[in-house]
C-alpha cells in the first residue's frame, strides 16, 4: 500500500498529460497550443510536487501522430509552451516521454511500460519501486503496475471509476493529490 508520508526526494513522479494536466478532448486529440487548457490548480500543484519529488517525468500516449493527424513538430510546440508555463509557475517536468504509435502492442504505448524503462535508462537513479504514476485511465494504472510502481488515479475525466486492483489511491484531481502531500 502506498504511504504518502514515505515520499521524499528519492521518489520519482510519473505524470500522464491529457486528463491530468490539461483538459482532454473526448475521443479526439489536442492538436495545437490553442486547444491546450490547463486544469484549474494544476500549475500550483506542479509547484508543490516540485518540492516533494526528486524527479518528475511525463509519459503520454500520442497516437494522433501515428495516425497522421498531427506531427512531432506539432506536439513539440505544445510541450514547449506547456513547459514554459509550468516553469514560470515554479513547477518542473524533467523530461517528457511520448509514444506516437497507433499499434497497441508497441512496447512504449501505455499500458506497456516502455516509457518508464526509457526514463530509468536516462536517469539511472530512478527506483521504479519508489515511483508512482498519476493518471486518469486504467491504462495508466496498468502502466504503473507493469513497471513496478505505485498508482494514483485522478477522477477528472472518469469520476465513475470504482475500485480496481490496479489503483492504489484515488483523488479528484492533481491539485487534490498535491494537497495530500503538504
Amino acid at each position: 500500500m502506498l504511504d504518502l508520508q514515505r515520499i521524499d526526494k528519492s521518489w520519482t513522479l510519473f505524470l500522464d498529460r491529457d486528463g491530468v494536466i490539461n483538459h482532454e478532448k473526448k475521443e479526439d486529440y489536442i492538436y495545437n497550443w490553442d486547444e491546450f487548457v490547463f486544469y484549474d490548480g494544476v500549475l500550483e500543484a506542479l509547484k508543490t510536487l516540485n518540492g516533494v519529488f526528486g524527479r518528475i517525468v511525463m509519459v503520454t500516449n500520442q497516437r494522433g501522430i501515428g495516425r497522421g493527424l498531427m506531427t512531432d513538430a506539432d506536439l513539440h510546440a505544445i510541450h514547449t509552451n506547456m513547459m514554459a508555463a509550468i516553469n514560470e509557475a515554479g513547477g518542473r517536468i524533467d523530461k517528457i516521454y511520448y509514444c506516437p504509435a497507433a499499434d497497441k502492442s508497441d512496447p512504449s504505448r501505455k499500458p506497456n511500460p516502455g516509457m518508464a524503462f526509457s526514463a530509468k535508462k536516462d536517469y539511472p537513479e530512478i527506483d521504479l519501486h519508489r515511483s508512482l504514476i498519476v493518471g486518469n485511465k486504467l491504462s495508466d494504472m496498468q502502466f504503473g503496475r507493469n513497471a513496478g510502481m505505485y498508482t494514483v488515479y485522478v477522477r477528472n475525466t472518469h469520476p465513475e471509476q470504482g475500485p480496481d486492483p490496479a489503483i492504489d489511491l484515488a483523488f479528484n484531481d492533481l491539485a487534490d493529490f498535491a494537497k495530500s502531500l503538504q
